[in-house]
């Protein structure tokens, strides 16, 4: 059965004085972080707010999803819960994700660069054992540790060999979804051809569209939990990630939905071409249908909120995990954008993205600062009273205040991504700030690397039209360097772009029995071939091939040696 989403209410929200004490800024909060964990949360406790008056979390994440493909970018597609997150909230108009799906959720959980968590250039494949460093901190251990509720609810895609990379292990104390990607959206939802939905390491058996399914689980969830205590809910959808499948009245009602416009003939890659030629239908219907079941399904959270009397004190942060992608069986639109997903072009980085909170955000509001995916953990952490102390040094920075409306954010640090997808030695790159852009692609070929540039001023050429590479040659060389100093920090044996499993490899039947349970591990991690004397003269060695020491940033004064940055 179609779902409806419900009505926008009329109420106007209220603002309330943000007050200083989750909001005091980078300083405070690398201040505490350099004190031992229990100590720093001791004298965080008076500047926190009481658990009965901190926020609920609600963090939504669409998988794919075209920045013209909202209602309030201007798209023909109706997602009118999402256009009411904008209209009763914050719209975040220069958020950044990474290009493709595995390093954004990375960045997400853990407010770390996932160049140096080893997931930068390709998404985790069904065949691999990488995840993300149980030593990492995830966001929803820092919430469960504050005395949050957590659930994780939909696809997960942040390892899967061992249980120790199981959201279970990584702060959820509720999870049901899929461990992977493009599982379909009706039953079996399979991997390879393995089972793969469970609740909480259990297989189960689900009958039902995957979107409406997410919406049920989250709601039922919400209504049952303990309402004396706030909750941090985690909802990726798998929507509308291919291979793309739509209820049918949805797929009727997009039938014949126009592709004929600029955005379709801005060409990210030759599959459009090709789809043409060969006659193949536009996957634009069907993409249109994925998107309005998926919103549907989120008002169907916001009105689980509205009716449990939690929507003014919840924050409910939607975003993508990346650009649309615009390739043949994708269907996104990224117009007026450039490029699409697994490019560095903004049209694969720069999402739609919203955050709403009633209580304390003024309503139909816009930032213009760049933030990023690794910003978002320590910005909740600090709207939630919430200490990041205790893991690494975050990547991220906290912009509560800006996303508050309290102050703009010049952004003159660099940030960077990558991908390397989906062929393998053709990577994308850039180092960007709120003054110039470098865009990098790079052809590696078995003797030589073809590099092409380009430079932009965003702020004066947004679609990036003008490539000013050839007017600015140091500039371009000064980002060069930049990029190739970040890519440094890549661990040797992180993702990259691996389309089929290695010769041979089966998958499991069921998905849920795969991870090797924890008692079955050993108590700490592997060390590796290299004994532990040869262990820094070899991570020297390698130099640009990456990192064979952990969380290890060389440095030039030390000949190539590195120190932790912890």
């Amino acid at each position: 059965m179609r779902r409806r989403p419900n009505q926008a209410h009329k109420r106007g929200p209220r603002r309330r004085g943000l007050g200083q004490e989750p909001h005091q800024g980078r300083s405070a909060s690398r201040w505490a972080q350099g004190l031992k964990p229990w100590l720093a949360g001791l004298l965080l406790l008076p500047c926190l707010a009481g658990a009965g008056e901190r926020p609920n979390v609600v963090l939504i994440v669409a998988d794919d999803l075209g920045w013209a493909d909202v209602g309030f970018h201007g798209g023909p597609i109706d997602t009118p819960s999402i256009d009411r997150l904008a209209a009763e909230g914050v719209r975040l108009e220069r958020f950044y994700a990474t290009p493709i799906c595995s390093p954004t959720r990375a960045a997400l959980m853990t407010g770390r660069d996932p160049m140096r968590l080893g997931v930068a250039y390709a998404t985790i494949m069904p065949w691999s054992n990488v995840g993300i460093h149980p030593d990492e901190r995830f966001m929803a251990q820092a919430f469960k540790e504050a005395g949050y509720q957590t659930a994780a609810i939909g696809k997960w895609h942040l390892g899967h060999a061992q249980q120790t990379y199981h959201p279970n292990a990584r702060g959820f104390d509720h999870f049901y979804g899929h461990l992977h990607t493009e599982v379909g959206y009706f039953p079996p939802f399979a991997s390879q051809g393995g089972r793969d939905f469970q609740r909480n390491g259990q297989s189960i058996d689900e009958d039902g569209y995957e979107s409406f399914l997410l919406a049920d689980e989250a709601v039922r969830w919400i209504e049952q939990r303990d309402a004396d205590r706030p909750f941090f809910l985690y909802l990726p959808f798998l929507a509308p990630h291919t291979p793309l499948q739509a209820p049918p009245d949805l797929i009727e009602k997009y039938r014949g939905l126009d592709d004929n416009t600029e955005a379709s003939r801005s060409r990210s890659d030759r599959t459009n071409l090709i789809a043409s030629l060969t006659l193949q239908d536009s996957a634009r219907g069907i993409y249109a249908a994925v998107v309005d079941a998926m919103d549907q399904a989120i008002g169907q959270v916001l009105a689980a909120l509205d009716a449990t009397g939690q929507a003014d004190n919840t924050i409910v942060w939607f975003l993508s995990d990346n650009g649309g992608a615009t390739y043949a069986s994708g269907g996104a639109y990224n117009h007026p954008l450039r490029g699409g997903k697994g490019e560095t072009f903004e049209g694969g980085i720069r999402v739609p993205a919203v955050v709403r909170w009633p209580d304390r955000l003024a309503a139909a509001q816009r930032v213009d600062s760049i933030m990023t995916a690794m910003d978002l953990y320590p910005t909740l952490a600090a709207f939630a009273g919430v200490s990041t102390a205790g893991g690494f040094r975050l990547d991220g920075r906290d912009l509560s205040k800006a996303v508050a409306g309290e102050s703009d954010v010049r952004r003159r640090d660099l940030v960077f991504f990558a991908a390397e997808t989906p062929i393998r030695g053709r990577f994308s790159l850039t180092a960007f700030n709120d003054d110039w852009k470098l865009v990098q692609e790079v052809q590696q070929g078995l003797l030589a690397a073809e590099v092409t540039n380009h430079l932009f001023r965003i702020p004066e050429d947004p679609y990036e039209r003008l490539n000013l590479a050839e007017q600015h040659p140091d500039r371009v060389a000064d980002l060069a360097e930049a990029i190739r100093r970040w890519r440094l920090l890549h661990p040797v044996n992180g993702t990259r772009s691996n389309l089929v499993p290695p010769p041979g490899w089966r998958a499991p039947k069921d998905w849920a029995a795969y991870p090797i349970p924890i008692e079955s591990l050993q108590a700490t991690e592997a060390p590796g071939m290299p004994p532990p004397e040869a262990r820094l003269p070899l991570d020297m060695m390698h130099g640009e091939g990456g990192r064979l020491i952990y969380n290890c940033t060389p440095r030039p004064w030390l000949l190539g040696a590195c120190l932790k940055n912890d």
